[in-house]
């Protein structure tokens, strides 16, 4: 019961802390911009290399290879140390990225970004994982604000970056932008930072690797394919349902044989552990449907720039960051942070629910209004959930419990795309037969989104059409994200307040009482 405190307490801030925490946010930066630079680039790299049809591919390859490979970094961090398993990820996402630029053929260009996803898995595990050892959770909520920054400016510039970089030096840069990023991190958390040496007795959990990697693709597969490659009914898709569920049910059996699983079970028994992940999916199902759908509508509804994608959500990232910081100051003056978690899930059902009432004559500054709203809720929700979660198990489970709720909000996202995306696509189509009967069904046969090329081409009646469509989808997909979003809510009213772990010479009588909490929770 004690040896949480006193690991806390031994893991003390090192006076190089800023240091390495700057390194670890260039890491950050790696996993997170790398995706909005290279979708700004995948017109040209097509272009180039051919093979239209294989284009998913690219994105898929490295969600795939990254959700399978967060929970084994995390664990591989607890058995073998954080700091070997952190900087070998950085490695295999350099080769991975440097590989991806000297791609001849869209096949290579799959293979390789595969290569850089098993590397991004292991970047933002061990980004909140080294954090985790390095500051105590009363602490931690100071840098919180930095990681809400990192994402808000990897959302807002990788678009640009990508246009920039694309346009002036072509698309291999895209890739290779990475390499000079990832040598800065590699030498910095080589040079200053410094972890206890770990050796497990007990081998890896291959099994257990094994029976996760083949449910998370089958998931992951299921989302990206179901409602676009094959229909929902399909024999392909149900043979993915089925090889998912079995692999998942073989995989929870199998941890508690093995001798050094690879999601310990017993983490599940903290009430608090499991409603963050649990909100940490929503989270992520509710986010990542908004910044796909949110620039979309801005584009086809209210006639703004492609070039500029990220700029238009500033109003929501802006409110994210600003709520983080706040977020993360009061939380480690007070010790307090169950409102956050309530907060957020109040202001994500509004600030959805706002976005859903918009048509074609809301104006932009009634719709930032509406997506800061948004933002305002999801700040309050984005860095709490980790922190909350990483106080309710022992310090030896760090790695484990960053892992789980980094890949419930990835999988958050893949159900959150896929379900909204296909509400949206059958709503859109619905509206065009209805308004531009034959000749507006024959045009969203094969896609439901249009770019903004292809729109100014469109006679004025089909635009019109297509408008009064998109924002009949928007309606639906923010419809039900206000509605799933009410499940934040609820579940943050169970959310048990357990004082989080200082970094003192010797516990006070608050910890004295919280320790033993965190215990009883995380055993």
């Amino acid at each position: 019961m004690a040896d949480t405190v006193e690991s806390a307490d031994e893991l003390k801030q090192p006076k190089n802390v800023r240091t390495v925490i700057f390194a670890l946010m260039i890491a950050m930066m790696l996993a997170m911009l790398d995706n909005m630079i290279v979708g700004t680039a995948m017109p040209t790299i097509v272009g180039e290399l051919g093979g239209l049809e294989h284009l998913s591919w690219v994105v898929t390859g490295y969600t795939l290879a990254t959700a399978a490979s967060t929970p084994v970094w995390g664990k591989l961090g607890d058995m073998y140390g954080r700091k070997g398993a952190f900087l070998s990820s950085i490695v295999l996402f350099l080769v991975g990225s440097a590989l991806s630029g000297m791609a001849q053929n869209m096949g290579q260009l799959i293979g390789f970004r595969a290569v850089q996803g098993l590397g991004a898995g292991g970047l933002m595990v061990g980004v909140m994982a080294i954090i985790g050892d390095l500051v105590p959770p009363r602490e931690r909520g100071k840098y919180q604000g930095m990681m809400a920054g990192v994402m808000a400016l990897a959302m807002i510039g990788g678009p640009l970056v990508g246009g920039t970089i694309t346009d002036n030096w072509g698309w291999r840069w895209a890739f290779y932008i990475n390499l000079p990023l990832g040598a800065v991190a590699l030498a910095l958390v080589s040079a200053v930072l410094h972890l206890p040496k770990k050796r497990a007795k007990a081998g890896i959990d291959y099994l257990g690797v094994v029976l996760l990697t083949v449910g998370i693709t089958s998931i992951v597969l299921v989302t990206t394919w179901g409602g676009s490659e094959y229909a929902w009914t399909s024999a392909r898709i149900m043979e993915l349902i089925g090889i998912g569920v079995a692999a998942l049910v073989g995989f929870v059996f199998w941890q508690t044989k093995a001798a050094e699983p690879v999601v310990p079970l017993h983490i599940f028994k903290s009430r608090n552990f499991t409603l963050m992940s649990f909100i940490g999916f929503i989270t992520g199902f509710v986010m990542f449907g908004a910044t796909l759908y949110l620039p979309l509508y801005q584009q086809s509804v209210q006639g703004a720039s492609a070039t500029n994608s990220g700029l238009l959500l500033l109003p929501m990232l802006g409110a994210m960051l600003v709520t983080s910081m706040v977020a993360g100051r009061v939380t480690t003056n007070s010790g307090r942070y169950k409102v956050f978690p309530i907060a957020g899930g109040a202001l994500m059902v509004v600030g959805l629910y706002l976005l859903s009432t918009m048509d074609t004559g809301t104006t932009r500054l009634t719709s930032g209004i509406y997506m800061a709203v948004l933002g305002l809720g999801m700040g309050c929700l984005m860095q709490i959930t980790m922190l909350v979660a990483q106080n309710s198990v022992e310090m030896k489970d760090m790695g484990v419990a960053s892992s789980s709720t980094t890949l419930f909000r990835t999988l958050g996202s893949s159900f959150g795309v896929a379900v909204m995306g296909a509400l949206f696509n059958d709503r859109v189509k619905h509206v065009m037969a209805e308004r531009a009967g034959a000749a507006g069904k024959h045009m969203t046969e094969k896609s439901a989104a249009l770019d903004a090329k292809s729109l100014k081409k469109l006679p004025p009646l089909i635009r019109e059409a297509y408008q009064h469509a998109v924002s009949a989808g928007t309606h639906s997909a923010f419809l039900l994200g206000a509605v799933i979003a009410v499940l934040v809510l609820a579940a943050a009213l169970f959310v048990k307040e357990v004082p989080l772990r200082g970094a003192g010479a010797g516990p006070s009588p608050e910890s004295e009482d919280a320790a033993p909490m965190v215990m009883a929770e995380a055993v």
